[in-house]
């Protein structure tokens, strides 16, 4: 299933996608008595999604035309806003390795963090931060959290998940590389946009979905979550080892080959005001966001 975190007639929703439209959880309150009403943070932390799958399941045929929203109409949020970890995964592709500068096959995942300030939505406008200019794109599966994991084996791994979603790592570059620390360029404001939508992890297999970025309308990335060097589940376990991971913490797995850094120099055209970048995950949906 899908789920969406949106602002409609001034109040902020969870809702369901559907071909018919978006079905709001709070429509669904009046098939149970169970508190269904709150962000996707707490739909996650209460474990309420079982419920709400079964009320929607069971009732379906019951909504008429005037249940729906167009999801045209609504204003689509950061599917999660307040995750207590960003963790992102670098050099997880081995064609993007070969590509970088002086960068070597990792044996272990390579991880590094963004805050929440980077948080963006769907369809939202992302400024240039006041110094640096070298952004470029990263499109990457995220993967979110559905339960507290400490220590977990790569075979259990992905019961620990809630779901997937769509992430643009957007780095600026020169700021990466400042110092030895990528931080600075990772994580200005409103660089980690993810959505629109969170595809729940009992209907997608995390392993084999094709993986795409445009720049304004061209493609520039184009790979299979096949050729991660660490899957999920190797990311999960190995994470969780030495943090423990919470319902609702969000985990960029990587980007694949095709970004603007792995350019000659010369032919180095990085991102400006006005360029858009759409990304396109198998099964989830596109992500477009457009720099300003």
């Amino acid at each position: 299933m899908k789920l969406l975190s949106y602002q409609y007639n001034n109040s902020i929703n969870v809702g369901l996608l559907t071909p018919n439209g978006v079905i709001s959880i709070e429509s669904l309150r009046k098939y149970t008595d169970k508190e269904l009403n709150g962000s996707l943070e707490t739909l996650i932390e209460e474990k309420q999604f079982p419920i709400i799958k079964q009320i929607f399941e069971k009732n379906e045929s019951s909504f008429g035309e005037s249940d729906y929203l167009n999801y045209a109409d609504l204003h689509i949020l950061p599917p999660v806003s307040r995750p207590e970890k960003i963790i992102c995964v670098g050099l997880n592709y081995l064609d993007h390795v070969s590509e970088g500068p002086d960068m070597d096959v990792p044996e272990e995942p390579v991880l590094f963090s963004k805050f929440n300030n980077a948080l963006a939505a769907d369809g939202e406008d992302i400024p240039k931060p006041l110094d640096g200019e070298q952004i470029d794109y990263e499109c990457e599966l995220v993967i979110i959290m559905g339960e507290t994991a400490q220590d977990v084996s790569e075979e259990e791994a992905l019961d620990y998940v809630f779901g997937y979603t769509i992430g643009n790592d957007l780095s600026v570059r020169d700021l990466q590389f400042r110092s030895g620390q990528w931080l600075l360029g990772k994580t200005p404001d409103k660089f980690a946009p993810i959505g629109p939508v969170v595809v729940t992890s009992d209907s997608i297999n995390p392993n084999q979905l094709n993986i795409s970025t445009k720049r304004n309308g061209r493609i520039v990335q184009q790979s299979n979550t096949d050729k991660m060097i660490f899957n999920c589940a190797k990311i999960i376990s190995y994470v969780s080892k030495y943090m423990t991971l919470k319902p609702g913490d969000l985990i960029f797995t990587g980007t694949p080959e095709g970004v603007i850094l792995g350019y000659d120099e010369g032919e180095q055209e990085w991102l400006d005001s006005g360029d858009e970048i759409q990304i396109a995950i198998e099964g989830i949906g596109t992500l477009t966001n457009r720099i300003i």
